[in-house]
């Protein structure tokens, strides 16, 4: 299982996070919940399990995670009572040295992650495909019909060389429940997210977004709050995206 300590940041690190939040559009403050610990928080929340979303995550790669290496992530999802969508996403990425064009997108975000003793800011392009996801996971439709022009653009731009959509397999997909609400007590929104892998483990991931502007007075609030609830904050943090990656990877081996 892919965990990592939770030190705090340095000075020089602290100073990169400000630079990178200025010219981001957003900052998602993440959390993840060891398993001994995910029922009980969970109830701690106040949260309904029966209001979750399901979800379906498929990952696209090459068996041996090239774009994995280069910071590439394509991925497809179906989710319940909402249709399919898909992403191209690159991280890290520094915002001012990213095109006008591309921000100007509306399709376009730039976001900072933060977790206990780390941080990444990415820039995801999203499309919704007109083709079903299942259809092209079944084979029977090409992989490049979920993506949009302007995707298809950015993953040419940024894959590693001579690598095509088309080229790439399916990794997944993964099973998630998606649960969103406002905790009693704290004010703000929170999404909890329940991944369960193929092998029995899960991943269960509490986050929040606000502004970057309020983003320190927003994750020491939620470090407050979350403390409270008795979740510890101070537990190795884990990655889902990297884990399901991994797994199928292997799994292809």
């Amino acid at each position: 299982m892919t965990a990592t300590a939770t030190p705090r940041l340095d000075d020089h690190e602290l100073a990169e996070l400000l630079d990178l939040m200025r010219g981001a559009d957003s900052v998602e403050l993440k959390l993840t919940v060891d398993a001994a610990g995910q029922r009980s928080a969970v109830a701690a929340l106040g949260l309904d399990p029966l209001d979750a979303q399901v979800r379906l995550v498929s990952f696209f790669d090459t068996p041996d995670l090239q774009l994995e290496r280069q910071g590439v992530v394509v991925r497809a999802r179906r989710v319940q009572r909402k249709g399919d969508d898909s992403v191209v996403k690159l991280r890290p990425v520094v915002p001012d040295a990213l095109s006008a064009e591309l921000r100007a997108s509306p399709a376009f975000v730039v976001e900072v992650d933060a977790m206990p003793g780390g941080y990444i800011c990415s820039g995801t392009l999203k499309g919704y495909p007109k083709t079903p996801v299942r259809d092209v996971a079944r084979g029977d439709r090409p992989l490049r019909k979920l993506f949009t022009k302007e995707q298809r653009a950015f993953f040419a731009e940024h894959a590693p060389d001579g690598i095509q959509l088309d080229d790439l397999v399916l990794l997944g997909p993964i099973f998630v429940l998606k649960l969103k609400g406002t905790p009693v007590d704290y004010g703000r929104r929170m999404v909890v997210e329940l991944w369960l892998y193929p092998d029995g483990s899960r991943i269960l991931e509490l986050s929040t977004k606000c502004a970057p502007s309020e983003a320190f007075q927003v994750a020491a609030e939620t470090r407050a709050y979350l403390s409270e609830c008795g979740i510890d904050v101070a537990a190795a943090q884990q990655t889902k995206t990297r884990k399901a990656l991994s797994y199928f990877a292997k799994q292809l081996a």
